[in-house]
Parts: structure tokens; C-alpha cells; sequence
């Protein structure tokens, strides 16, 4: 398929667990594998059509993903900028459409917010080749897709689609690619395809996709997690989780190469079991310093493993995007992630909620700053902005209570 992207155009089967010993390097992480499309049955999920659908569009929208990332890097200029300074690809938009497009066909009646709107593919001569990504990947037949039927999708999740109101709702959350700095970095970056599902004001499902995670297949250090020194084959998962049913992986591996046999083993994930501050594994935002974390003087922070002292701790190399933070502490390779807000940055909703649902069910918690839970309809009218007091705290649960403590004892923002 030839991506000219910046070109001017006009039934759940038996279930068995497989425990494995925890290893040290995870800090107790433990691990049940089952065979199935999903790895709970039916009749546990009460949302179960809804989260197989949410699989489906992930996971193809992955390989649209890995497609456009393989033609950025095959020719110049096909990187392009939004006004704040953020890359975008024409991936942004096509996950976008290709998940409206999927979604709004099985549940009309559910609303999308999502980032992003058409204003900047009509401003910028992008449709067409967003459109050409989209027909590959869709169930739609590819003759019927039009570009009015691309745009109207992307704007279905864009700002003013939909009017909430006071009252809890009912809505999909999606964040195309969170991490697109890590997406134009090429394979030496992490990024997420990021949709759940929010019913009655309550995140019930939620599926990450990240097909640059290295696969751990031998327990390796967690800096592993970041970019891949092997084949594509060898990279990629996809993060399901369903309330009261867990959190749980698979691999992606293979989807990309049509004579292999996809893999269906799911892997239960469950968060680390670390109780000891200098301990942890930390992640903070890419675009924060550790010196702006309220507790940082009491603990140094370091990159490396050696010899980490009482009054030093962890800190992993940054990673692009919040959702792959997440990631990191509901699979057990990070224990906090730790975000300040700022006045000047307003905080989404799909930069965190998929995230939410992932760690709670992993068996870990989130929360604002002062310890109160986040709450997505604080934007009565859009459901598009989060509000967390000073900032956001996600954890393995165990050193949740702390860590706030510290936060609240060394701070001068609460």
C-alpha cells in the first residue's frame, strides 16, 4: 500500500492456569496463561461483546499503526505538527475514524469522545491518504468508504459531538495514539492505542495496544520493556481488563505476518508486590523532573540498578505517553507513576482512563493527590477534561498510602 501521507490529494473455551515461580527481577509478579478469545467466560463479563469488539479494533488498528510507522521511515516528510507542537501522523486520524467507523456500526447508540477532529486533515490536504489506511483496515467494503464517511467519523469522537449533561453516561473513551513522539521515534519507542468503555459513569473494559512492548519472554530487566532489538514478530501486546474479571495480555505478535498462527494465550496480570519506597520502580512524566515530584527531597533518584540506597530510589528511563506508564505498573515492571498537574496543561480524559480500569483490576490504584478517585465527569458537558487535585498517583496499592503521605507532608500545593 503505497502511504503518501503528506502528499496533496484530492465463544470462550475451556480454561486452564498455568502458575509460574515469581521472579525477583518482577518483585512478585505471578502469571496464569489461558487459552481464548478472551480470557474470562461470557457469563462473567457483562460487557464481554462489547470488550471482544474493543479487541478487534485495537488490534487492527496496530497493524495500521505499524504500516504508517513503516512508511514514515521509509521516505522524508511524512511527519506533520498539530498547532501545540505535537507530532501527528496520519495514524492519529486513521485510528480514530477506523475505531468510530468499527464501533459506531456495532453500538450506534454509544457515544465517542476521542481526541481529535477533521479540521486539521481538511486544512492540510490529509484526507485521502488517512482515507487509504482506513479502507485497508475496515470491514467496511473499501468501494462504499467514502472521505465524507472517514471525516464524519473522526468528528463523531471530536470536541462539541456530543452533549453529556449532569446525568452519568454511557460512552467510549479513545486515545489513537498516546505517545506519538515515541510513534515518530520508530521502533525504539513505546505507544498505545488507548479505547474503553465507561457505563453509567463507571470505566467497565478497557483495551491498550502497544506494538513496540518487548515481549518477556525470559525475564528480562524492565528496561527491555522499551523499544525491541528483535524482529517485529518478537514485539507487541495487546492489555485487556473487565471489571471483577482482572487484567490480562497477549501477544501481538505475528498479526503482521498472515502465514503465522496468531498465539491466544492470555497472561493474568497482576501488579508488583513491592512494599518498600527505595524499592520501587518510579516512572514520571517525560516532560517533568524528578525535582518537581514533592518528595524528591528525601529520596535521589537513579537510573541504573546498582547498589540503590535507603535514601535513593528507581527511576525507569521515560517513555512517551502517559497510557504506557500505566502499562508499566499494571504488568508489574513499574510500581508508581507519579504526575504533577500544571496550571498552564490541561489534563485528558484518554490520556488516563483505559489506564485506570488496567491497574485497578491488576490489583493497584489511582487516585488525585489528595487521595480522592478520577473522576471523568467533572466535564459535565464533554467528558473530554479530567481535573485531579495537584496531581495523579498510580500504584501497586501497597505503597499507595505512603506515598501520598509523603506527597502531602512535602508539599506546598496541598
Amino acid at each position: 500500500m503505497d502511504l503518501h501521507l503528506l502528499h496533496s490529494s484530492a465463544a470462550f473455551s475451556a480454561v486452564r492456569f498455568f502458575p509460574r515461580q515469581p521472579s525477583p527481577t518482577y518483585l512478585g509478579r505471578r502469571f496464569f496463561t489461558v487459552r481464548s478469545s478472551l480470557p474470562f467466560p461470557n457469563e462473567k463479563a457483562k460487557y464481554h461483546k462489547e470488550l471482544e469488539a474493543a479487541v478487534a479494533v485495537v488490534e487492527r488498528a496496530c497493524s495500521l499503526c505499524v504500516e504508517v510507522q513503516r512508511s514514515l521511515f521509509s521516505d522524508e516528510g511524512r511527519i506533520v505538527e498539530k498547532s501545540d507542537q505535537t507530532p501527528v501522523t496520519v495514524a492519529d486520524f486513521g485510528v480514530q475514524a477506523l475505531v468510530s467507523l468499527e464501533l459506531g456500526k456495532l453500538f450506534p447508540s454509544i457515544p465517542l469522545v476521542a481526541e481529535e477532529d477533521s479540521g486539521f486533515l481538511r486544512e492540510n490536504n490529509l484526507v485521502e491518504p488517512v482515507v487509504s489506511v482506513v479502507s485497508d483496515k475496515t470491514s467496511f467494503d473499501e468501494e462504499s468508504l467514502s472521505q465524507a464517511d472517514v471525516l464524519k467519523a473522526i468528528d463523531r469522537g471530536g470536541k462539541n459531538a456530543f452533549a453529556f449533561g449532569i446525568e452519568p453516561a454511557t460512552y467510549w473513551i479513545l486515545d489513537p495514539i498516546d505517545g506519538t513522539r515515541g510513534f515518530v521515534q520508530g521502533r525504539q519507542a513505546l505507544y498505545v492505542v488507548g479505547l474503553c468503555l465507561v457505563v453509567e459513569g463507571e470505566i467497565v473494559a478497557g483495551v491498550m495496544g502497544c506494538p513496540n512492548w518487548a515481549v518477556d519472554t525470559s525475564n528480562k530487566s524492565t528496561t527491555d520493556a522499551q523499544g525491541y532489538k528483535n524482529s517485529s514478530s518478537e514485539s507487541g501486546i495487546i492489555m485487556v481488563a473487565h471489571i471483577g474479571c482482572g487484567t490480562w495480555t497477549k501477544r501481538l505478535n505475528d498479526m503482521f505476518d498472515s502465514s503465522k498462527t496468531i498465539s491466544a494465550d492470555w497472561t493474568r496480570c497482576l501488579v508488583d508486590s513491592c512494599c518498600l519506597v527505595n524499592k520501587a520502580r518510579f516512572c514520571i512524566p517525560e516532560s517533568q523532573t524528578w525535582e518537581s515530584i514533592p518528595f524528591s527531597v528525601l529520596y535521589e533518584a537513579r537510573i541504573d540498578d546498582d547498589d540503590i540506597g535507603d535514601k535513593e530510589i528507581r527511576l525507569l528511563p521515560t517513555c512517551c505517553g502517559s497510557l504506557c506508564k500505566y502499562l508499566m505498573v499494571a504488568s508489574g515492571r513499574a510500581s508508581i507513576f507519579i504526575q504533577r498537574t500544571r496550571s498552564q496543561k490541561v489534563i485528558r480524559a484518554w490520556d488516563h482512563a483505559v489506564g485506570v480500569i488496567c491497574v485497578h483490576e491488576a490489583g493497584g490504584k489511582v487516585t488525585d493527590w489528595k487521595g480522592s478517585e478520577i473522576d471523568l465527569a467533572a466535564d459535565q458537558a464533554e467528558r473530554r477534561t479530567i481535573y485531579p487535585e495537584a496531581g495523579i498517583l498510580v500504584s501497586n496499592g501497597n505503597l499507595h498510602n505512603q506515598i501520598l503521605e509523603m506527597v502531602s507532608s512535602n508539599s506546598t500545593v496541598i
